[in-house]
């Protein structure tokens, strides 16, 4: 009997190595499965690139993430971000539509919110005509509105001084503005680095959030006799509405900064966000951008 539950014993010991063994090994599969399964970082035409994780920032993609280039329209994120911390912001107070404003336009052949002269449009339709046509009239408008001093031209320094200030306080070590739109005189730059750190600051404000992810809206301004008009604008960000889950973020295009887009995404309660400096076309930085995200989300 005594042999008997020996026999068993030795029995039951030979199985128990036989299948921590047969773990062992189903364990040593799964582990090289999944290594190998380790999404491939994306090629991408764009000169520079980045992502990371929004909720832990987390870097998931870098391509000459730290190199300083021109950037176009995406400056206005920080137009918008500068406006959004002013304290005591009223975002319905109107702005009168000064000729300054569409001479601007006219002698840079610039993008247009086609703002018209005495209008007067809220602060939050500013935003809109400036994150969605692009509006560089509208930009004009917002740092002559929120810059300090007594000429327009003292403004317009004091606001573009706001948003230098601002790039310091975040800690943007390589990033520059001299200009409230992005038609820079030589010194306007960033990296893609510090343009997603300061898209992800700017995506803490409700209205900024509201705005970048809106792909058309139609707007109520007064005109100059008190009537009324209304104002539709697209956004030039095709993510929107192509890209699942696409939350934002804005286009940048220009002689020296090529094509350039910022971008973010929230899927099952992850968002990545990134940008991508220096793609070749319209077409390949919004290819960029997509490849990057579905990495990211795979990361």
């Amino acid at each position: 009997m005594k042999l008997g539950i020996k026999g068993i014993r030795r029995g039951s010991a030979t199985v128990t190595v036989a299948l921590t063994t047969g773990a062992l090994i189903a364990g040593g599969a799964f582990a090289s499965t999944a290594q190998a399964a380790a999404p491939k970082a994306p090629s991408i035409v764009a000169k520079g690139g980045f992502v990371m994780n929004n909720g832990t920032g987390k870097t998931l993609f870098t391509k000459a993430a730290d190199t300083r280039r021109s950037t176009g329209s995406t400056t206005k994120i920080m137009t918008a971000r500068v406006v959004l911390a002013q304290k005591g912001l009223n975002l319905d107070s109107k702005v009168t539509i000064q000729k300054a404003y569409s001479d601007y336009i006219v002698s840079k052949g610039a993008s247009s919110a086609r703002l018209i002269v005495g209008d007067k449009v809220t602060v939050r339709q500013l935003l809109y005509g400036l994150m969605l046509p692009s509006g560089c009239d509208a930009a004009y408008a917002l740092a002559d509105k929120f810059g300090s001093g007594s000429t327009r031209a003292a403004r317009v320094k004091s606001f573009i001084g706001k948003m230098n200030s601002t790039a310091k306080t975040l800690g943007l070590k390589n990033t520059h503005f001299d200009s409230f739109d992005g038609i820079g005189n030589g010194s306007n730059y960033s990296t893609p680095r510090d343009l997603t750190k300061l898209a992800s600051s700017a995506m803490k404000y409700s209205t900024f959030r509201t705005v970048v992810k809106t792909k058309s809206t139609k707007q109520k301004v007064t005109t100059k006799s008190g009537g009324y008009r209304y104002m539709s604008w697209t956004n030039t960000n095709k993510l929107l509405g192509t890209y699942s889950g696409a939350i934002g973020v804005k286009t940048g295009s220009g002689p020296a900064s090529k094509y350039c887009l910022v971008f973010a995404a929230t899927r099952k309660g992850k968002t990545v966000i990134g940008t991508v400096l220096t793609s070749s076309s319209e077409a390949n930085r919004t290819s960029d951008a997509k490849k990057l995200m579905d990495y990211g989300f795979k990361k």
